[in-house]
């Protein structure tokens, strides 16, 4: 049988819903804000005893094993993410012309990129924050998947296609991310 068991933290609440053959919604508050996932696999059950998530598999196959650790990683995202939150930092990097970036909406909108007419957009996803400070880019946010696919989004819409990219290496990377 594998377990883990991940501790509460006092200035967070949370909550377990559901049972293994429906899933179950484990859902977290604290101090940035609420967030949720709903987890599902046969033969993992995730109970909440006192101050404790206890994540389990009652058989002891190696896939279960993986999937209790998955969970439990979820878990402690979940949690982590209602505490302190997750930052990406990016860099804006060109040499041939200035790029402009800017927020506008639910999207960020690269201008000027290799001189070209037309803008480029990247998405923002979920409740994800964009913040451009010179040719800084933060992507701010209580969930981790949210922030992480939105720097993402932002790395492939400055994406260089049919030059040599040894050359040409302006775009928008990911220099700093969550452990």
């Amino acid at each position: 049988m594998e377990e883990k068991i991940i501790e509460i933290p006092e200035n967070v609440e949370v909550d377990v819903e559901g049972n293994t053959m429906e899933g179950f919604t484990v859902t977290a508050k604290g101090p940035k804000g609420e967030n949720s996932r709903f987890l599902k696999f046969r033969g993992i059950y995730i109970e909440k005893e006192d101050s404790k998530i206890r994540v389990y598999a009652t058989e002891s196959k190696s896939r279960l094993k993986a999937m209790v650790g998955t969970f439990a990683s979820h878990i402690n995202n979940l949690i982590k993410g209602v505490i302190d939150g997750f930052e990406y930092k990016l860099k804006v990097v060109y040499a041939h012309f200035p790029v402009k970036v800017r927020v506008e909406g639910r999207e960020v909108i690269i201008e000027n990129f290799l001189g070209e007419k037309h803008p480029r957009k990247a998405k923002i996803v979920g409740r994800a924050e964009v913040e451009v400070r010179g040719n800084e880019i933060i992507v701010k946010g209580v969930d981790k998947e949210e922030c992480g696919q939105t720097a993402a989004n932002l790395e492939q819409a400055t994406r260089i296609k049919n030059l040599d990219v040894r050359v040409f290496q302006d775009g928008i990377y990911i220099v700093e991310k969550p452990r």
